[in-house]
């Protein structure tokens, strides 16, 4: 469960970019990424479909995002789980179980999610992961039967404390991120496909509000403890 969470909480604030590149000529993956991270911070709000493959299950819904730190997934599959961040409360209804996660984000360690929704978060990824092209600077299929063309890039961590060994991102000639794979540490695979991204649609922040049902199971601060 804890795997699940910190992939979508990373993979999900990859998806903030902007209109304006400062320069097409590409050189480098880093210098690639730096442009991308440039323009993440032009962006107010966004909503997008996402799709997320585990090993154990596939995941649909609709994402929304509002700077710097509110986020929102309403799932139609599982049907009715909702993951929601206000930025200072995370939680995680999920049906099935009857269960509410949730956790408190004041405490050290809770960056992900606040920071990474940010081109400063990226800048984190620059530091603690080296950046390098898949294969080569040219476009590629997304897949083998996809028609969408995308620049594929590879993180490598630097450091074993990432929560992640390697994220793969996928970047159309828009530069907006339209998939991100990352390899857990123990060496699970999640997919985050992006479609159907629409952004700066003035998305208020009563939107990120969630009182979850009165007869679930809530369990809080079930990653670690929050501040007292």
């Amino acid at each position: 469960m804890r795997q699940y969470i910190f992939a979508v909480l990373c993979a999900t604030t990859f998806l903030f970019v902007g209109d304006n590149v400062a320069s097409q000529e590409i050189l480098t993956a880093p210098r690639y990424f730096e442009q991308v991270a440039a323009n993440y911070a032009g962006i107010v709000d966004y909503i997008a479909n996402v799709r997320v493959t585990t090993e154990a299950e596939d995941m649909e819904g609709e994402l929304f995002y509002r700077a710097p730190n509110l986020i929102r997934i309403n799932f139609t599959r599982p049907s009715d789980q909702v993951l929601v961040s206000n930025g200072e409360v995370f939680m995680l209804h999920v049906p099935r179980y009857n269960v509410t996660l949730q956790q408190e984000l004041r405490a050290r360690g809770t960056e992900t999610l606040a920071n990474l929704a940010s081109a400063q978060g990226l800048s984190l990824l620059r530091r603690n992961y080296s950046i390098g092209y898949l294969d080569s600077p040219a476009p590629q299929p997304l897949s083998e039967d996809s028609d969408l063309m995308v620049t594929k890039l590879r993180l490598n961590w630097r450091t074993t404390g990432e929560g992640f060994r390697q994220l793969f991102l996928s970047v159309d000639e828009d530069l907006v991120i339209r998939r991100v794979e990352g390899i857990t540490v123990n060496y699970d695979r999640v997919t985050f496909n992006f479609d159907n991204v629409q952004f700066n649609q003035n998305i208020p922040a009563t939107r990120f509000d969630y009182d979850p049902p009165s007869a679930s199971n809530r369990f809080h601060n079930f990653l670690f403890e929050g501040d007292s």
